[in-house]
């Protein structure tokens, strides 16, 4: 039997392999996650920093950054400095949001605050604190900020100039604080700086359109501020602006003339304490001048004008007490400044040379400082200048680059002595002398009336008729004048009491100029 042979293999190539459809799920995750990373990352705005003082109300995933209440960004990490002073804080902001990382871009932290500009925030007590952006519109990009301690009063895109203060206080101004004209508000007050010599404040005030149009180049700033009551030498004053401006100040201005162009932007303005003093003509060089006063400056205050028949020519700037040596006596040199513009032009047009040879003739002429009361009510003094061409005479002095003026006495003090020199001359009159003196006469013309009337008597009636009347009626003259004379009759009784009177009358006028020199006002509210 024969073997049939083997076939042959069939040899067949194994079919490609194809996934399977599992693997479909993690390819298209994958492919939505990557789309979504691409999309992040080109949505993706700038990285900044900005460092604040502390960390409050800051967390980082949760704080959100805002711009007109709109989500523009977000805190990421919350970090202290190198320094450990300050915290810093990275936001991611949006990529609509990268205008925002420009130079004078501003950020700070929302929180409920109370301010001269009102309350604010009081929606963070719910949603928690926000970190609010005010953006600029600087070409120069920058990625690391300083934040506010306190947010801007006012947006940097609100149409408005702002303009520079200069003030010697701040009153009772604050940040926030309005902005007037013609008691309409129009901005707002926005910083303070203290100078570096620290005797002004220099403060910025934004002024928004179009009321800033009325900011004119001489244009005059003054305090607005609460209730501005005042007891001085020249009465009582009460000047308020606003109900606003009660409660928190604020700053008023006006322009001084018309047709002035309107300041620009920056202008520099000094800040007045009120209408008045801003108001008012520009008073020019001022001279200093001495008052040395002997009798009492009580109710004289720095401040005190300085007037000549109506007319303020100045203020007292200080008071001091010197002792002269020479004489052992006090006196009270009290400084002023006085304007000679006010005097008007043609002392305002003198050279200091011919002002001085002015200032001389007027002194030789009798013109003195004397002090006067002001105000019954507040019992103030001010200085009157005036001739007294009966006044001692005196020479014009220099203590310095100071002139002294002479000074007179105050009425109050001229009543005083006038006093003082009657009750010194009342006292001096000896009435006991006169007394005994005049008895002693009444005495000696009774004896030489007797010795006449014996003289009458030997040479007979018919002799001496009318002489011997004439002596009995001399002596029964002569006897009702020692008894009106004697010690106890009325007359005399009458006349001590009377002279007695007069004494107390003086003294009381004494005490009187006394009382109202040290307290004038009790003249109307007794004592």
């Amino acid at each position: 039997m024969t073997e049939s042979p083997l076939p042959e293999p069939i040899v067949s190539s194994p079919p490609r392999w194809l996934p399977s459809l599992i693997w479909l799920v993690p390819i298209v995750a994958a492919l939505i996650g990557a789309s979504l990373v691409v999309r992040a990352v080109m949505e993706r705005g700038p990285e900044i920093t900005v460092s604040f003082a502390t960390a409050e109300g800051l967390e980082a995933g949760k704080t959100k950054v805002k711009y007109r209440a709109v989500d523009v960004g977000e805190v990421t990490t919350v970090r202290l400095s190198a320094d450990r002073r300050r915290v810093v804080a990275t936001i991611a902001l949006d990529k609509t949001a990268e205008g925002f990382a420009v130079a004078d871009s501003r950020f700070w932290v929302v929180r409920p605050r109370l301010a001269g500009s009102g309350v604010s925030g009081l929606n963070t007590l719910l949603s928690g604190s926000y970190i609010g952006v005010d953006g600029g519109k600087s070409g120069e990009r920058r990625t690391e900020f300083t934040g506010l301690e306190e947010p801007p009063v006012v947006a940097s895109d609100v149409p408005g100039r702002r303009f520079v203060l200069h003030a010697r206080d701040a009153g009772s101004l604050d940040v926030g604080s309005p902005v007037y004209f013609r008691r309409i508000q129009v901005g707002h007050v926005e910083s303070f700086v203290l100078d570096p010599d620290g005797r002004r404040i220099t403060m910025g005030v934004f002024v928004k359109s179009p009321y800033d149009r009325f900011v004119t180049e001489d244009a005059r700033f003054w305090h607005a501020s609460g209730v501005d009551l005042r007891l001085d030498a020249e009465g009582v004053k009460l000047e308020t602006q606003s109900l606003a401006s009660i409660l928190m100040g604020g700053v008023a201005f006006e322009s001084a003339g018309d047709q002035v162009p309107a300041a620009a932007e920056g202008w520099d303005f000094e800040l007045a304490a009120d209408r008045a003093q801003a108001m008012a003509r520009p008073d020019g060089e001022a001279v200093t001048v001495v008052l040395r006063f002997r009798d009492s400056v009580r109710g004289l205050a720095a401040g005190a004008p300085l007037d000549f028949r109506g007319v303020s020519l100045g203020r007292v700037t200080g008071i001091a007490l010197a002792h002269d040596p020479r004489t052992d006596a006090y006196s009270t040199p009290v400084s002023a400044v006085v304007y000679p513009d006010r005097l008007g032009p043609e002392a305002a047009a003198l050279s200091a040379k011919e002002r001085e040879r002015r200032f001389a003739d007027l002194i030789r002429k009798g013109l003195r400082a004397q002090l006067k009361t002001g105000s019954l009510i507040t019992g103030q003094l001010y200085v009157a200048l005036d001739f007294f061409p009966g006044a001692a005479p005196a020479r014009a002095e220099r203590a310095g680059d100071a002139f002294v003026l002479p000074t007179v006495p105050g009425d109050l003090t001229e009543i005083q002595q006038q006093v003082r020199s009657i009750l010194t001359k009342v006292e001096k009159i000896p009435f006991d002398t006169l007394g005994r003196d005049a008895h002693t006469v009444m005495t000696t013309l009774n004896g030489t009336l007797s010795r006449l009337d014996a003289l009458a008597a030997t040479g007979g009636s018919e002799t001496l008729p009318e002489l011997k009347q004439t002596l009995v009626e001399l002596r029964g003259t002569l006897a009702a004048m020692q008894a009106a004379l004697a010690p106890d009759s009325p007359v005399q009784q009458d006349a001590r009491r009377i002279l007695q009177t007069m004494s107390e009358t003086a003294r009381s006028l004494k005490a009187l100029a006394e009382t109202l020199d040290r307290r004038p006002e009790s003249l109307i509210r007794g004592k």
